[in-house]
């Protein structure tokens, strides 16, 4: 059952400082990757997330103007690589700051193939891979909701975490 609920508020927040206080938020950084062989992109999220766990859901959300968001949508699949402290370099290549685009974002680190056909990170935290089971468009993001079909758990101690405009570790000890 869906509830829609209707809220306009009489005066909308500014972005800028929307922006601000999402920033003091700190989430978790993942790398979400999909496609295959030349047509491989990914970006770097704080946004994903356990939906539910009976059934293992996945749920990330990812800007529309992202190479990765036709990506997804068309190959029906995606990984979540959570990142360990030691993949600060594969976060800011996956970022696209630096210009690297689509399956160039690759190099430099060792990737698997998943049998959804995404790649996940050898040396990450945890791999989950995920069959796209719901998109739900909502204002600039979709909301995409993935079945998990596979989980890698690598070794490692301290995630990647960021907030308040900069990463940072937090030990899983």
């Amino acid at each position: 059952m869906t509830v829609t609920l209707r809220h306009v508020p009489q005066l909308a927040p500014e972005v800028a400082t929307f922006k601000d206080a999402m920033r003091r938020l700190v989430g978790g950084v993942s790398v979400i990757t999909a496609g295959t062989g030349e047509s491989r992109t990914g970006l770097t999220v704080t946004s994903a997330n356990s939906l539910s766990v009976d059934p293992p859901t996945m749920l990330v959300c990812v800007n529309r103007i992202a190479s990765a968001w036709l990506v997804i949508r068309r190959e029906g699949h995606f990984c979540v690589n959570i990142l360990d402290a030691r993949h600060r370099h594969i976060a800011d290549r996956f970022t696209g700051r630096d210009g690297v685009k689509g399956a160039d974002r690759y190099e430099g680190a060792r990737w698997r193939q998943f049998s959804t056909g995404a790649f996940g990170l050898e040396d990450a935290l945890a791999v989950i891979d995920c069959a796209v089971e719901e998109i739900l468009e909502r204002h600039s993001h979709g909301i995409i909701i993935g079945a998990v079909q596979a989980i890698h758990i690598g070794a490692g101690g301290e995630a990647l975490v960021y907030g308040h405009g900069r990463y940072r570790t937090l030990s899983l000890d």
